[in-house]
């Protein structure tokens, strides 16, 4: 669930490439070369941000990808850890290897709650 989010300047909108049926769950995506919002971080953008639909979604719907801002009710992850963007969208808490290119969503100040700072990092 989101709880900090400035729509100004804590992230941008975009269609979604294809539809979610699963709202609650936060995304790492990217944008793919039609400019649509696909999960993971292979897309020709890299990795842009987060989503964290409140709602199922279908493809073509409008969504805020999040790269500035505040997530709670996360699961799974505990105060003072990393949060890392995989490759398929999921989160988690292993750093880019040596000389690989990965996306670092942002860190955990309590838990539950992630603090989304989209940053590109090299292992």
């Amino acid at each position: 669930m989101i709880d900090k989010y400035d729509p100004i300047s804590g992230g941008f909108r975009a269609q979604l490439n294809a539809a979610y049926s699963t709202p609650e769950t936060i995304k790492a995506v990217s944008i793919n070369a039609s400019g649509r919002v696909v999960e993971g971080t292979a897309a020709t953008s890299g990795g842009v941000g987060v989503i964290c639909m409140g709602r199922a979604m279908n493809a073509g719907d409008v969504i805020d990808v999040m790269t500035h801002g505040e997530i709670v009710e996360v699961p799974t992850f505990t105060a003072g850890q990393v949060i890392y963007a995989n490759a398929d969208g999921t989160l988690g808490t292993a750093a880019p290897g040596v000389g690989v290119n990965g996306v670092k969503v942002g860190h955990i100040v309590e838990a539950g709650r992630l603090v989304v700072r989209i940053d590109r990092v090299q292992g």
